[in-house]
């Protein structure tokens, strides 16, 4: 008896309106036996509404047939911290020097918008993990 074959699913981050058949997208997929521009395509089209060059963690289900779906999630915390902050990168040396601060209704905002992804979480918990 042979097993039924498995979807196979790829997690990636994307910049958002921005996805190219180059690296990271190009090898993961084609390594499947997925066309990289089908899906750079489909993905800049549902990113189209979004800030370019957002950071968009990507999860690709690739099935048996060579068709695929994804969702995307929002944008990571580190992200977010960094938008609010308006900064760039962050400190060369995380706890001694201070590259900007963020006010308490940004985080309550950040907490606001990972909401839906820890559902699973009281809100005083997701805070404190922002």
């Amino acid at each position: 008896m042979s097993k039924a074959p498995v979807a196979q699913l790829v997690k990636i981050v994307v910049p958002a309106g921005k996805a190219t058949p180059s690296p990271p997208v190009g090898p993961a997929l084609g390594a499947r036996g997925v066309k990289a521009m089908d899906f750079c395509k489909e993905f800049n089209a549902r990113t189209a509404h979004l800030t370019p060059s957002t950071p968009t963690p990507t999860q690709i289900t690739i099935n048996p047939d060579r068709t695929f779906s994804f969702t995307f999630r929002t944008p990571p915390v580190s992200y977010l911290l960094k938008a609010a902050a308006s900064i760039d990168k962050g400190s060369g040396s995380p706890g001694t020097s201070k590259v900007g601060t963020v006010s308490l209704k940004h985080v309550y905002e950040i907490a606001r918008i990972k909401a839906h992804e820890y559902h699973d979480e009281g809100f005083g918990g997701l805070l404190s993990k922002v």
